[in-house]
């Protein structure tokens, strides 16, 4: 075996160990299912700020992102400015408020902050939400299964399936053994990664390139519209959508369950401040690393009139691992391939558990058998953790597969989760008159609202603007509205 392979296979083998062995810590701090489903709510400002944009990015990051601005160039940075937006709105002004009411209703899921916060007695909300968070949580683990394949193919030359199999093992193991508590912990650890990877990655291959004015040259010589916000495209209606479009891309932190659920295991709002200003910085860092990423392997990868898709793959979404291969010593590959598993299997476990709480927690206890002991649910979650992994395999495997491109992939899910519950939960803590009614119909909107953006023409415009920012708009404007024609005799949001 090449030295170069060694490298790359003993990195991925200690990462990998890493994770299991969390996963085995971590199983000895369960107790009961507070314990799986949110840590115990016990959790400080930097695991909260870590796990949070660990999750929040995921493979779409290093592998779609890092893609995107190769194709693009400078166009991408609009990606960057929604994710900071969406990111420091959701800590500064909703994460605070939600703390204080999910302590207040002792809530552990979504689902259950919902019901408490509208005063719904009939589990309609519960259950639509929870029957919400599975379908799409499961398209959005789907999206993350695909990336690792790619991730083990495009590094490790391994089959596609192979790397899918491994990665997706792994990343069971540890999320049913340990939970939340794993889940976070690994989080912390793959976000620390993640982000020095970032970082440092573009500054070294800068300084590999011959510095940032070559860089530039080169960028200006392939693709004048590399350099351009616009892409070349200049100010027209579909240009100005498609923009638009991307910098919304962060209304998907303002209310995501997966997000959101962290905010809830946070032991106190008092550590908001110090999450939000960890979380700022994060993303900016580390989602501009991914864009310069991309623009430097653009460079160095790539001549005037060559398809970049033809030497970066689909997408150009092998332009990382070509990048690490070209300007790192052997003995950091294998550590960058760890990395960008970090992206991926760090939103994978979280979702895994978000998804087993919305079947364990908010339809087996809270519907079916509401005298069961929380302390009886562990074993439980862990075989509904497990069952949906195998669903969300079945997806990935049946309708993707090797060569296919991951940002738009995860975008759709992402999307889906994000249209569903963040106008719900925006106007559930700021809308004394939001109500049991508004709150269904605002999220089975939203549920409808994304495959209909994303599988029907509605011409240049919309498609350039994604199907994020209309169901989102849509979601809110239905739920506002059924919530007024309900009345003031529905049951509403309760005062804080």
């Amino acid at each position: 075996m090449e030295a170069v392979e060694l490298y790359k296979l003993v990195g991925v083998v200690v990462y990998l160990a890493v994770l299991l062995a969390i996963g085995v810590v971590a199983s000895r701090k369960m107790t009961d299912v507070g314990d799986y489903f949110a840590a115990g709510k016990k959790l400080g400002f930097w695991s909260v700020a870590f796990s949070a944009r660990a999750t929040g990015e995921s493979g779409w990051l290093l592998i779609g992102l890092t893609g995107m601005a190769a194709m693009v160039g400078v166009k991408a940075f609009w990606v960057v400015g929604g994710e900071v937006l969406g990111v420091g709105l959701a800590w500064l002004l909703l994460a605070g408020p939600f703390n204080k009411l999910t302590h207040k209703y002792d809530s552990l899921t979504m689902p259950d902050y919902l019901e408490s916060r509208l005063g719904d007695k009939s589990n309609v909300i519960r259950l639509v939400s929870a029957f919400c968070l599975a379908v799409f949580v499961t398209i959005y683990v789907a999206a993350q299964i695909y990336a690792t394949g790619q991730a083990f193919q495009d590094f490790l030359g391994w089959n596609w399936y192979v790397g899918v199999a491994v990665g997706f093992a792994v990343v069971v193991a540890y999320s049913t053994t340990g939970g939340f508590v794993a889940v976070v912990w690994s989080d912390v650890f793959q976000g620390a990664l993640m982000f020095l990877g970032l970082v440092a990655l573009p500054i070294v291959g800068v300084i590999y390139a011959g510095g940032i004015g070559p860089v530039v040259d080169g960028l200006a010589a392939i693709d004048p519209s590399l350099l351009d916000p616009m892409a070349g495209d200049g100010f027209t209606l579909v240009s100005i959508a498609g923009c638009v479009g991307l910098l919304l891309i962060g209304l998907g932190f303002l209310g995501s369950p997966q997000i959101f659920v962290r905010f809830l295991a946070l032991k106190s709002h008092k550590e908001v401040p110090k999450g939000a200003a960890v979380a700022i910085v994060w993303t900016l860092l580390a989602d501009s690393g991914a864009v310069l990423t991309g623009l430097v392997g653009r460079h160095l990868m790539t001549m005037p009139g060559q398809d970049p898709e033809a030497l970066l793959g689909v997408g150009a979404e092998q332009v990382l691992p070509q990048v690490v291969e070209m300007v790192l010593p052997a003995v950091l590959v294998g550590l960058m391939i760890a990395i960008v598993l970090s992206a991926i299997m760090s939103t994978v476990d979280s979702l895994l558990v978000l998804a087993s709480s919305a079947v364990v927690r908010d339809v087996y206890q809270k519907v079916l058998y509401s005298d069961i002991p929380d302390d009886k649910l562990v074993g439980l979650s862990r075989i509904a953790t497990v069952a949906l992994a195998f669903v969300a395999l079945g997806i990935a495997l049946a309708v993707t597969g090797p060569n296919q491109t991951v940002f738009w992939f995860v975008i759709f899910g992402w999307s889906g989760i994000a249209a569903t519950f963040c106008p719900t939960v925006i106007l559930s803590i700021f809308w004394r008159r939001f109500n049991t009614a508004g709150a269904v119909a605002a999220m089975v909107t939203g549920f409808v609202a994304v495959p209909l953006f994303k599988f029907i023409d509605m011409g240049e415009a919309m498609t350039a603007l994604g199907e994020l920012p209309p169901s989102f708009l849509l979601s809110a404007a239905v739920g506002i509205t059924i919530s007024l024609v309900a009345g003031p005799g529905a049951q509403t949001a309760r005062a804080s």
